[in-house]
């Protein structure tokens, strides 16, 4: 009996012995495995789950997930986009895409239409806020999720999609059939729109106080923002408010062309990374925007592409930060294709500093008192609580909404406003919301301009030192009438 005690165990030492050091070392120390040995525990692993495993379990899934798993070894930004969702992906960093054009969500379990994007084929086939879409393509929408009737809404361009709509205020619905066209998604934005449905870009009209808001970095953003600005130009700009607040940022090549929008000269941002050389992006003279002072808005929901912009004009004094301490989202990521441009990898492989030097991203361990984010300036950090965060999300949407009537449409119910709320928590109310950091923006500008009698065209924006003797004003109100509505806690989700 001892005997064959003995052969099982030295069987048992053959079939699972690892591969031991050469001669002279620790020999019960192994080998590191190679590259090869590690593949193939991957691979080994998946085929056994996939031919054992007490259930079926398709292959595709299980290799995604061992994906997934490498990825949660890195960073909150590196991440796996599957097939269903390169759709999306590409929407997000193009800002197009094929639709009808129509911004929705769910009022009280219906599909409701927020706004209709100019000239797209929802505003030419008279839609408005407040209208129901009852069904698409022939398939009830109640009961569906947001994503899944933006799906069906969405297609190929030149293909037709049938909604059947309810206008508010009206019992009788009616049937749309719209062709598909390629939809740019607006990320230059003004206050409000004016009576033609066109953004108002000027805030103040009598001191001639511009406000802008950029509300994501894509490949067109800069070019629009010139476009804008040259307007504003022509209209004999004299200040300029630029709202960055909710930005969730983009493409750094966006944010680097809107920075050298408004910086004539020096460092705009630095990145480095392991396997990527050190690089440096300068500002350059030629189209500079120029000789007025800019306020810029901020919040703890601005990151990555639109701290960049934030950063670069404070450090260079072109502009005052005003609002709360941005999110502090410091690193780039490279989308790297995947099964031919089917899949893709969002890879961290640098991080950016601005042209201080300093750090931007927040580290996991951080404290409020490290290094990260963008700050504002002394005497100008206005934090919201999340209730009032809230309120200025709707408040700011319900701005931006298409209320006036497309031609051949039907003029929104007078229904005391809920057409356009966002949310099921009740009705949208108009309570005389102020926006309090847009309010100190203006005030700020007002006492810039009323300096400048005594200043020099072009001195543009005082330097800290001059900031510091500036003192603080309650906002009042803003040079145009605002309105509020019901609030609820914020549920801003950042995009990265």
């Amino acid at each position: 009996m001892a005997r064959w005690h003995f052969l099982l165990a030295v069987a048992l030492s053959i079939q699972f012995s690892p591969a031991w050091s050469s001669a002279g070392e620790d020999p019960l120390v192994p080998d590191a495995p190679t590259d090869y040995e590690l593949h193939k525990l991957l691979v080994d692993t998946i085929n056994q789950v996939e031919q054992n495993y007490v259930e079926p379990i398709d292959r595709r899934k299980l290799v995604e997930a061992a994906i997934r798993g490498v990825l949660r070894e890195l960073d909150d930004y590196s991440g796996y986009v599957a097939p269903e969702n390169m759709g999306g992906f590409r929407t997000a960093v193009s800002q197009q895409f094929g639709g009808i054009g129509v911004e929705v969500d769910i009022v009280r379990g219906q599909l409701t239409v927020i706004s209709p994007l100019i000239g797209s084929p929802a505003y030419r086939a008279g839609l408005i806020a407040g209208d129901w879409i009852a069904e698409i393509d022939g398939k009830p929408t109640k009961g569906l999720r947001l994503d899944e009737a933006i799906e069906l809404m969405k297609g190929e361009t030149g293909t037709s999609v049938a909604l059947k709509i309810r206008h508010s205020g009206h019992p009788d619905t009616e049937d749309v059939t719209l062709t598909r066209e390629v939809i740019r998604l607006e990320t230059v934005l003004g206050d409000e729109r004016d009576e033609n449905g066109q953004w108002d870009y000027m805030l103040d009209d009598d001191l001639r106080i511009g406000y802008v808001r950029v509300t994501g970095f894509g490949h067109s953003t800069a070019q629009d923002l010139r476009k804008v600005l040259d307007g504003l130009k022509k209209d004999n700009l004299a200040g300029l408010i630029l709202d960055l607040r909710f930005n969730p940022g983009g493409l750094l090549s966006s944010a680097i062309q809107v920075a050298d929008l408004f910086v004539s000269e020096g460092k705009i941002v630095s990145t480095a990374g392991r396997n990527v050389e050190e690089q440096t992006w300068e500002a350059k003279k030629r189209g500079t925007f120029e000789g007025f002072p800019i306020a810029v808005l901020v919040n703890r929901y601005s990151a990555s592409a639109s701290e960049i912009v934030a950063a670069c004009l404070q450090d260079h004094q072109r502009a005052v930060v005003i609002g709360e301490r941005t999110y502090g989202k410091g690193s780039v990521q490279r989308v790297i294709e995947m099964e031919g441009g089917h899949s893709a990898l969002k890879l961290t492989t640098a991080g950016y500093h601005r042209p201080n030097g300093k750090n931007i991203d927040r580290h996991p361990g951080d404290t409020a008192e490290d290094e990260w984010g963008v700050k504002p300036n002394d005497g100008y950090d206005l934090v919201l609580n999340d209730r009032d965060t809230g309120a200025l999300m709707r408040y700011r949407r319900s701005r931006d909404a298409l209320k006036a009537k497309p031609e051949g449409g039907t003029p929104p119910a007078e229904s005391g406003g809920t057409a356009i709320e966002g949310n099921t928590e009740g009705n949208l109310e108009e309570s005389g919301f102020v926006d309090r950091q847009q309010g100190m923006a203006l005030d700020f500008l007002r006492k810039q301009l009323s300096k400048q009698v005594a200043k020099t065209p072009g001195d543009g924006v005082p330097t800290d030192a001059e900031l510091a003797g500036v003192p603080v004003e309650s906002p009042g109100s803003t040079a145009k009438p605002v309105q509020d509505e019901s609030a609820r806690p914020a549920a801003a989700a950042v995009n990265h």
